[in-house]
């Protein structure tokens, strides 16, 4: 795009030149033409006039000025191209690429699964403490209920001997 621009005013003078050449070229109707060294001939440029010279600059400054405006506004395009690019670039340089979204998706993945493991294990301890709390209790109450049978079973004794006392002394 820049060599473009660079070729315009080139181009320009280019064409101003060609304009003046074929202005300075074109015969006034009634003038003769001249030769190199000055005589009427048939061959040759003719003097040129001051409305054509006029006409010559005017057309040349017209040419210049619309040159100069639109290498203005090529330069203004140029100017809102190069932001909207700088813009993109940047929206680009934010947005993560796919192994870094992989990446993080791996991490937190990773983190969930070290979790639920953590989580299980402390589920699975619990359930073996739990285990060990009922056989405890489970061991513990059938020695009280061993304890109660045997104080059952020795008040019942003792209780049939004082019965046995009681029943002789009468």
């Amino acid at each position: 795009m820049q060599k473009t621009i660079d070729y315009i005013p080139g181009i320009a003078l280019f064409l101003a030149g060609a304009i003046t050449g074929v202005l300075v070229s074109r015969k006034t109707p009634g003038q003769p033409e001249t030769t190199e060294n000055g005589a009427s001939g048939v061959s040759g440029a003719g003097p040129l006039s001051s409305a054509a010279a006029q006409e010559l600059r005017r057309s040349v400054s017209n040419l210049e000025s619309r040159l100069a405006a639109q290498e203005t506004a090529t330069a203004a395009r140029l100017g809102q191209i190069e932001s909207r690019l700088e813009e993109h670039s940047g929206k680009l340089a934010a947005i993560p690429s796919t192994s870094q979204i992989v990446s993080a998706m791996e991490q937190l993945l990773t983190k969930t699964m070290v979790s639920l493991d953590d989580r299980l294990t402390t589920q699975a301890h619990s359930i073996e403490v739990l285990k060990t709390t009922v056989s405890q209790t489970d061991s513990l109450l059938e020695k009280v209920l061993e304890s109660l049978d045997s104080l059952q079973a020795n008040a019942e004794t003792s209780g049939a001997a004082e019965d046995g006392l009681f029943s002789r002394a009468v």
